[in-house]
């Protein structure tokens, strides 16, 4: 199984009062998404599942690529890895998997699948994690399949 970690690209800081969801992308943030979108879009399969959180940051960076996603409220900011895991049936889903959310938690799942440790890993906004599961001999690793951050694009 394949699974995909993208974080939301650059967004507005919050004005005062402005409930964190409703936070929309910056200008830049906006052609971060969809340098991502495209270099994303060369290389998802078509049976790819995108789940993405409630917030306004993550419905317009994953909108970038121009295909159909579901809303998942367990991937809000407040969510955790956990809920994360479940939603894309880690590692047992028969498709890939495309996940547009937030730190702390993207950094997290990074962490525990690779190193199997609680650490939160830093992951670049819009820049996304090809976490890649396969068996070896009766065993299950995670593989890193790729990162890439939209400055390099």
């Amino acid at each position: 199984m394949d699974l995909i970690l993208w974080r939301h690209a650059e967004a507005h800081p919050a004005r005062e009062g402005q409930d964190d969801l409703e936070r929309p992308l910056s200008a830049k943030g906006e052609r971060q998404a969809q340098r991502m979108a495209d270099w994303l879009n060369q290389r998802l399969a078509h049976t790819t599942r995108i789940l993405v959180s409630p917030a306004l940051r993550t419905q317009q960076t994953a909108r970038a690529l121009g295909r159909p996603f579901k809303t998942v409220a367990e991937l809000a900011p407040d969510g955790n890895g956990e809920a994360l895991l479940r939603a894309a049936r880690w590692p047992a889903s028969g498709e890939p998997v495309l996940v547009v959310g937030h730190q702390p938690t993207l950094g997290l799942v990074a962490a525990h699948l690779l190193a199997e440790l609680p650490q939160p890993w830093s992951i670049k906004k819009a820049a996304v994690w090809w976490l890649r599961d396969r068996d070896r001999e009766g065993l299950s690793q995670v593989v890193l399949q790729a990162v890439q951050s939209p400055d390099l694009l």
